[in-house]
């Protein structure tokens, strides 16, 4: 344990305690000395780097502002500045402050080497805080215009189309958001009943498929029933979604083999949307960034090649 000696200063003192990890104590002291000689900058820098080992940021914070007031030529007010608001996360100001740290003792490799850490830092909070931002913010209606134009070129009816648009709109915005949460999805298709017409006791609006896609006979069993229950529960469209780890029939779409799958290897899941007058097929590919699972922005497919189902709906 640090001793103060009597003929020592109190900054000397207070440099002894810190020196042997006792902050708080060598804080104290430099309370007692900044009371005696509350000009002097020095006192203000030490005990902003005492507070800021306390994480007593916000008391640092200002001790290192007031070590720049004293000496606005002094390196290391803005060296401590930089410090504490790194400690803060707020990494921009902190890079601020060093720069100016910087111009102030241009020959700082200390300093440089803060520059170059926080400028990375700094980065990497951004680009979190968009990954963040685009698992939180689903927003896929903006990537399905040209689908939607689709819709109402086929159906007259505007509130029809309009009902079916937000009915795939949902269903995808559903599938992506617990992708973010579990890294997975269940492979169900959705139909949209009929309000008037679907006895919705005996109709369920999701159906389960995770076994159809383990041999040709339950594939085609399961697209049997699939046409059926559409006609039944007088459904107006439907929306398989399925990862794509879980298909292991059809292994190759038509034959052609894994040439076809122009995609890549990312993880991610289909979507199959299906109406009496409109079929469409999207592939949603993942990633992980900073530590999160991110849904990539849906890829338009050829669904005359990669079609998961067939068709279940029939003309009209």
């Amino acid at each position: 344990m640090a001793e103060s000696k009597p003929d020592m200063s109190l900054k000397d003192q207070g440099n002894e305690f810190f020196k042997a990890g006792n902050f708080l104590k060598a804080a104290a002291i430099y309370t007692q000395a900044i009371k005696k000689d509350p000009s002097n900058p020095t006192l203000y820098s030490n005990r902003a780097a005492a507070f800021l080992n306390l994480v007593k940021l916000q008391k640092a914070l200002s001790d290192a502002e007031t070590t720049i007031s004293l000496n606005p030529s002094w390196d290391k007010g803005y060296f401590r500045k930089g410090c504490v608001l790194e400690a803060m996360e707020r990494y921009d100001d902190a890079l601020d402050a060093f720069k100016i740290a910087l111009q102030h003792n241009p020959q700082s490799t200390e300093v440089s080497r803060k520059i170059k850490r926080l400028t990375q830092l700094s980065k990497d909070k951004k680009r979190s805080e968009e990954v963040d931002n685009l698992r939180s913010n689903v927003n896929l209606a903006k990537h399905l215009d040209s689908f939607k134009s689709e819709l109402a070129q086929k159906h007259v009816n505007e509130e029809y189309w309009k009902d079916m648009f937000s009915f795939l709109v949902e269903t995808m915005e559903t599938a992506v958001k617990t992708w973010h949460q579990t890294s997975k999805v269940d492979a169900r298709v959705h139909f949209q009943l009929d309000k008037e017409k679907t006895d919705t006791e005996k109709y369920a609006p999701v159906v389960n498929v995770d076994k159809a896609f383990e041999s040709p006979h339950t594939h085609g069993d399961c697209v049997s029933f699939l046409r059926q229950y559409a006609v039944d529960s007088c459904s107006r469209a439907a929306c398989l979604i399925v990862p794509k780890s879980s298909i292991s029939y059809p292994q190759v779409w038509k034959g052609q083999g894994p040439r076809k799958w122009k995609h890549g290897q990312t993880d991610g899941f289909f979507v199959e949307f299906e109406s009496p007058l409109v079929r469409k097929e999207w592939f949603i590919p993942s990633s992980s960034e900073k530590g999160q699972i991110l849904c990539r922005d849906p890829v338009a497919l050829d669904i005359s090649a990669h079609e998961v189902i067939p068709k279940i709906f029939k003309d009209t």
